[in-house]
């Protein structure tokens, strides 16, 4: 078989590694992928993720027997749509469905709506009136830019002042663009985070290990909000209890609601959850696999990748058992010195003669020079993982391995899954 996987970061090479599995897998196209995904896939860089009509045209002339739409901006265009238009079988929902993360608004409307549990919410698309309904708000509070913002449109101000700041940059001066139109002011909900992501073919759902993500840059929980500095799986707060919650209250009734709205969603449905005094609420959902999160819940898979990705597109999830292996995976991911904010690129990558078995790097943000050189390109660049038994020792190897590997200017936090740890403790 002939795949095609559309993004060029960690998450992506997460994917393609573990289609990679699969014996009838043959060829495996990255568009555009990145350096060290060359390893792995078959890269096109000329083609952009966003690129829908080159995306479709490559898929055609390569005879593609399957597609993989990983990021959320082709999802929202509608990349999945244009590909099956084509009549190519395609992983990732519809531009409709992909809605419940491309607008805030449309999915904290659907979770009112169907009475799924999520923080009270306004949304305003006048700035004037959102600053008026904010002179009268308790503090911390959440408002969140409506549309895709690279994961950035989401700000916590502490205060009025900071709340006036951050309508004026969300809403008068477009640092997100248009998808600052509208927002969504929101309570401040309290309690351990939860990200769980889940395969679902519009009916069916087969929940993914649990995970835990780490967005500050800076130990501690410290600096400025990333894309994510590391990650755990499984998250030791997620017990069989408040999945079954879950389940009952948030994933299943979420599938329906998107059934009843007229867009059932396929594919890989992101839950971000609060576990507060009140029970599990909805933070946010993404249409697609996280990142780095599908770093560390994508080596725990034991069922093939494929087989489960076809069984989506074909909506016969619920005859398939998807099974999972014990133990623990963790991430962490190594950075160019100044990310978020400003950093350099092309600093030349090292790294040791092997790796522990148990150890996967995942690239995210470098490139090949004409001379063969792995160079950085990117914020986050690489996502070391091991897998083990035990958190405790698969923390161990992820840093053990993360020390060996160097770039000038690398940088890391060191304190992934030292929130976990402490919970499996208090158990």
């Amino acid at each position: 078989m002939n795949l095609l996987v559309v993004g060029g970061g960690g998450r992506e090479h997460a994917i393609i590694k573990k289609l990679k599995e699969n014996p009838a897998v043959e060829t495996i196209y990255a568009l555009p992928g990145n350096g060290g995904i060359a390893q792995d896939a078959v890269c096109v860089p000329e083609i952009g993720a966003k690129d829908i009509p080159a995306i479709v045209d490559f898929a055609k002339s390569h005879a593609i027997d399957f597609a993989v739409v990983a990021p959320d901006d082709p999802l929202a265009l509608g990349c999945v749509d244009r590909l099956h238009e084509a009549g190519i079988p395609c992983f990732g929902p519809d531009a409709k469905a992909a809605r419940i993360e491309s607008s805030k608004v449309f999915s904290k409307n659907l979770m009112k709506k169907y009475g799924i549990p999520t923080a009270r919410y306004e949304v305003f698309d006048d700035p004037a009136k959102a600053l008026a309904y904010l002179k009268d708000a308790s503090f911390p509070i959440v408002i969140k830019a409506d549309g895709l913002a690279l994961g950035k449109g989401v700000l916590i101000p502490q205060n009025l002042q900071e709340a006036e700041d951050a309508v004026k940059t969300i809403m008068e001066d477009k640092v997100f663009g248009a998808s600052g139109n509208e927002i969504v002011v929101e309570e401040f909900l309290t309690g351990p985070e939860v990200s769980v992501l889940a395969f679902t073919d519009g009916t069916a759902i087969a929940p993914m290990v649990s995970s835990m993500d780490h967005k500050r840059a800076g130990d501690g929980d410290t600096g400025l909000n990333t894309g994510g500095m590391g990650t755990v799986a499984p998250n030791p707060c997620y017990t069989p209890e408040i999945a079954q919650v879950c389940m009952d209250t948030i994933f299943l009734p979420t599938l329906a609601a998107m059934r009843a709205e007229g867009c059932p969603f396929q594919g890989c449905l992101y839950f971000g959850l609060m576990l507060t005094p009140d029970g599990p609420k909805v933070i946010e959902y993404n249409c697609r696999f996280g990142d780095p999160e599908t770093q560390v819940v994508l080596p725990l898979l034991k069922t093939d990748l494929l087989t489960v990705m076809q069984a989506v597109e074909n909506r016969t999830l619920g005859d398939l058992k998807v099974e999972w292996h014990d133990g623990a995976a963790a991430c962490v991911i190594l950075a160019s010195g100044g990310y978020p904010s400003h950093y350099e690129k092309g600093k030349v990558i090292t790294f040791p003669a092997s790796l522990p078995e148990n150890v996967t790097v995942y690239h995210a943000g470098d490139k090949l020079t004409e001379s063969g050189e792995l160079v950085t390109n990117g914020g986050r660049v690489l996502g070391v993982t091991a897998s083990a038994p035990t958190l405790k020792e698969a923390l161990k190897d992820a840093y053990a391995a993360a020390a060996t590997i160097h770039f000038e200017g690398a940088y890391m936090r060191h304190d992934i899954g030292r929130r976990a740890l402490a919970a499996l403790e208090e158990r």
